[in-house]
């Protein structure tokens, strides 16, 4: 019998249920504490300790309060009021955690967008929030302009009011361009105290969804339900003031901001070391430098660790755990981490939505290995159920459900798709494929949303695919996926064109030109006459896997 079905939904987002908020409450999982006093608590505790490292750049505790206090002064002399949605679009440096800190400050939200965001998703974002403003950085990597970019989308957004702009690669932009220079902000005094008194069920952040129907759906996290994630992720990795954390993957991701990531770290007293490039002559040299003890990659990054020469990999001995998720890890690249990189291995599963897994210190070797771990709280409540919701049993693949404290009841302003990804009750349709032991530990079976896994990057295929359809000799279009040794899986573009068929580089600069972020783009190109479709008439993208198993690839 069926347990599951739809539900409608509400304006803008979904709070948990009366009676759900009270037990969280009682528990002690939700403290009423905003987000900023991660920060400011540390801060009181440990005044003099460092807090952030950027480049030559270091705060200590209570430097880094100050600065973020002094923002949230000139946020709110801009006119940034609470409730108001700021897009953040920074690459790892010390401006996003101080961003993210005065946002909270002040009661607004910041949106967590990604560097590699162009023209579509950042548009959007804008417009589907109402954002009154955007900080971005000068320029990105290849020297993308960023703020001519957010020049475009305020000129055709009424809300957006001001793009607050951060140089990364010195100059003056923000003056040519109508922009506010971010520095410029903290020459405000602080914030008054009398503001600090932000109402924690509220919303404090939206982030992205990986999404597989065109654009990522947002995801609105509470101070309440989030700092409890926060919290309890810190206490399970056991993050002290000991701690020193590389992050190296972008910091918007809920994997290094909050698993227990930089949050967290500010959270117990440690050490924040930031760094932009994840190849090991980089990273390598700076954990031997930092003294850095914990990292949290992808496999394809802790792959390319691992594959760097001995005379590289020495230099990072000093590390202690490695924390792997965003992916499944294979077993057999675990191994190597464990006995190669002389660390110990920490497997990560969870997702933005909420439900976060993780192997435990004292869990045996082989669990450590082959599971992806198990959910924070006992009060996760988890159903593996088949394909009509009907629940399987322990050690049976099927479709992963999850609610809880800290797991959202629907996406943000996304009635239609939330009566499809939540049930009735409130569990989320995570999309994955698992198994769950008796122990309480998840094995990750597979996906069985539309979407690519590439290296951790999650690529909805509806959104490339109309992309492409946009072109004028493509008649049709599917995006699948295809196996590969480093990333787990790339993107292969199957294309109807009866006509002529335009060449990689024609497809990659139509792409380019209509906005789509890089990390998108397909992977591979093939053509066909027609696609393969179900009885149903959608694309049968599974048939169309086993053909491009069995395939050569098309020369470019």
């Amino acid at each position: 019998m069926s347990l599951l079905t739809s539900t409608p939904q509400q304006a803008d987002w979904t709070p948990w249920p009366a009676d759900m908020a009270a037990h969280y409450k009682a528990l002690g999982y939700w403290r009423g504490e905003p987000l900023w006093r991660l920060l400011a608590d540390s801060a009181l505790r440990h005044p003099g300790q460092t807090a952030l490292v950027c480049g030559a750049r270091r705060w200590s505790y209570l430097r880094l309060d100050e600065w973020a206090r002094q923002l949230a002064g000139g946020l709110w002399q801009l006119g940034i009021q609470p409730g108001d949605h700021v897009v953040l679009q920074l690459p790892n440096v010390a401006e996003f955690l101080a961003a993210c800190f005065a946002l909270w400050r002040v009661g607004a939200r910041p949106v967590m967008a990604l560097p590699g965001h162009r023209h579509a998703e950042m548009a959007y974002f804008c417009a589907h929030t109402g954002a009154t403003a955007a900080i971005v950085a000068d320029t990105g990597p290849h020297g993308f302009d960023h703020v001519a970019m957010l020049g475009r989308i305020k000129a055709q957004t009424p809300s957006l009011k001001h793009v607050i702009v951060v140089q990364t690669h010195g100059g003056n932009r923000s003056e040519r361009d109508d922009a506010i220079s971010f520095a410029s902000l903290a020459e405000h005094p602080p914030v008054p105290a009398s503001h600090d008194h932000v109402d924690a069920s509220t919303l404090a952040l939206l982030q992205l969804s990986g999404g597989t129907t065109g654009l990522p759906k947002l995801i609105p996290r509470t101070h309440d339900d989030y700092a409890y994630s926060v919290r309890a992720s810190a206490d399970i990795c056991q993050f002290s003031t000991d701690t020193v954390y590389l992050a190296v993957l972008p910091l918007a991701h809920n994997f290094p901001l909050s698993s227990p990531g930089t949050l967290g770290v500010l959270y117990a007293g440690g050490t924040v070391v930031l760094c932009q490039h994840g190849d090991p002559g980089t990273v390598f040299p700076l954990i031997a430098k930092e003294g850095v003890t914990h990292t949290a990659v992808v496999p394809p990054l802790a792959q390319a660790w691992l594959n760097a020469p001995e005379s590289v990999r020495a230099q990072g001995r000093g590390l202690q755990w490695m924390q792997v998720g965003g992916a499944r890890l294979s077993p057999d690249v675990a191994q190597r981490i464990v006995t190669e990189m002389g660390c110990r291995l920490q497997q990560v599963f969870g997702m933005a939505e909420g439900l976060v897994n993780y192997t435990r210190q004292d869990d045996a070797p082989e669990t450590i290995i082959s599971t992806q771990g198990r959910p924070i709280s006992p009060d996760d409540e988890l159903l593996v159920v088949d394909d009509h919701d009907v629940p399987v049993p322990n050690g049976v693949p099927g479709h992963l459900l999850a609610r809880g404290p800290y797991t959202i009841r629907g996406y943000f302003r996304a009635d239609e798709h939330n009566a499809r990804a939540f049930s009735t009750d409130g569990f989320y349709r995570t999309g994955d494929v698992v198994r769950v032991l008796e122990s309480g530990h998840i094995v990750v079976e597979g996906r069985a949303k539309d979407q690519i896994n590439r290296g951790g990057e999650k690529i909805p295929a509806q959104e490339v695919e109309t992309h492409l359809l946009a072109h004028p000799f493509v008649l049709d279009a599917a995006l699948v996926a295809v196996p590969d040794q480093h990333l787990g899986e790339r993107s292969c573009a199957v294309l109807v064109c009866p006509s002529d068929r335009p060449s990689r580089r024609a497809l990659v600069s139509f792409l380019k030109d209509r906005g789509l972020s890089i990390y998108k783009y397909p992977d591979r190109y093939e053509f066909v006459d027609q696609l393969p479709k179900t009885n149903v008439g959608k694309i049968d993208k599974r048939a169309l896997r086993q053909w491009l198993d069995n395939t050569p690839p098309t020369a470019p």
